[in-house]
């Protein structure tokens, strides 16, 4: 049963507001996930200036949204952990910033174990009279609309939609999707075609089949072994794919243990923004990553994607559904543990190397044909 504050106040004037802003401070991913959403405010409120409040990583994917005209960026303290100093001066600040703003409404896009109400707090000091957003819990008057959760396994995607249509937003179609800029996508052809491949066939495009690997995630209960992502390579090159891995500066570490001793990987440690991994993703065969932003910009490009998915969180809402999308994990009575540090020995990811190789071979396979040589074993382990 609704809490009867549910959807207070009246109707948002969607269609004559001219400043809104959409609060989303998470990952790259996340933010990625919100496209849809962003899609439906920008048919709801053509005239508005739609900017968002995003967290630096998350705010490196805004340049692929078309529907965002601005950023603020900010990492706020309410996804800080525990131990985290935070100084009370950082979400003063941040009122002042949002002040300046002269929005109009504000629209808060939250996970399932996420609340609103921090920012809500803060847009309401803010001055913003219009506050959307979505918990299971009641917080009083930091939004003039609440919307109740949907069940706990709804798609991020279709969370965000669920929460602006019955804000009054019409709801549009949920497909991912991301502008690659021009200069982008020259920047990856470069890096594709200014580096020989080695030994192998070229496709109808002049070049080896690529894959790309991303061994990086935001924390380490996410990220599957650096020394099976190397078996990995090192299986992907044994069958005539040309390797690639890739990772921000401070994923060099990993970068370099999955393709150091892998003949031929090129390796791109920290060498490129968000616009330029997207059209990497874009102009490869195949990628094989974590759980990551990587999975859900595949997934936007339609490049088939293998995602090695650790139990932090629930498969359900995550999975890439827009693209060809092989999701390996290894069911653990502990998921979903939302943990950053795994206590354990990572068994949702104790995922043999064979096989991630045979499910990339597989997608590869159907996107462009076969033409490579099976590494020994690999059929078999599918």
């Amino acid at each position: 049963m609704e809490h009867p504050a549910a959807l207070a106040g009246p109707p948002v004037p969607w269609w004559g507001l001219a400043r809104v802003l959409v609060i989303r401070p998470d990952n790259l991913g996340d933010v990625v996930m919100a496209g849809p959403a962003l899609r439906a405010l920008r048919r709801a409120a053509p005239r508005a200036r739609l900017d968002l409040l995003a967290a630096p990583a998350g705010a490196a994917a805004a340049a692929l949204l078309p529907e965002v005209d601005g950023v603020l960026t900010a990492s706020v303290s309410w996804q800080k952990t525990g131990g985290e100093e935070v100084p009370v001066t950082d979400d003063l600040d941040l009122v002042e910033r949002i002040g300046w703003g002269g929005y109009e409404a504000a629209v808060i896009l939250t996970s399932f174990s996420q609340a609103p109400w921090p920012a809500a707090y803060l847009c309401r000091l803010a001055g913003v009279p219009v506050r959307v957003g979505m918990s299971k819990e009641f917080g009083g008057a930091g939004l003039t609309h609440w919307v109740p959760s949907p069940p706990d396994e709804t798609h991020q995607v279709d969370r965000a939609l669920h929460l602006l249509e019955r804000a009054g937003v019409p709801p549009v179609e949920g497909r991912l999707r991301v502008r690659v800029p021009a200069e982008a996508a020259g920047a990856a052809r470069r890096l594709l075609d200014g580096r020989p491949g080695g030994d192998g066939h070229a496709d109808g495009r002049g070049r080896r089949p690529c894959a790309l690997i991303l061994p990086g995630a935001s924390c380490s209960a996410r990220r599957y072994p650096a020394d099976r992502f190397a078996r990995v390579a090192g299986l992907l090159t044994a069958a005539g794919l040309r390797v690639l891995v890739a990772g921000t500066a401070r994923e060099a570490p990993l970068v370099e243990a999955t393709g150091a001793g892998v003949p031929g990987a090129v390796l791109l440690p920290g060498r490129f923004d968000v616009p330029v991994l997207a059209a990497l993703i874009d102009a490869v065969d195949v990628v094989v990553c974590n759980n990551s932003g990587g999975a859900h910009l595949a997934s936007a490009l339609g490049t088939p994607v293998v995602v090695l998915f650790a139990g932090t969180e629930q498969v359900e809402q995550y999975r890439p559904r827009f693209g060809p999308a092989s999701i390996l994990t290894v069911p653990t009575a502990c998921s979903p543990c939302r943990q950053l540090a795994c206590p354990f020995a990572l068994d949702c990811l104790d995922i043999p190397p064979e096989q991630v190789a045979a499910e990339a071979l597989r997608l590869a396979d159907e996107r462009g044909g076969p033409w490579w040589q099976t590494p020994a074993g690999t059929r078999d382990a599918r």
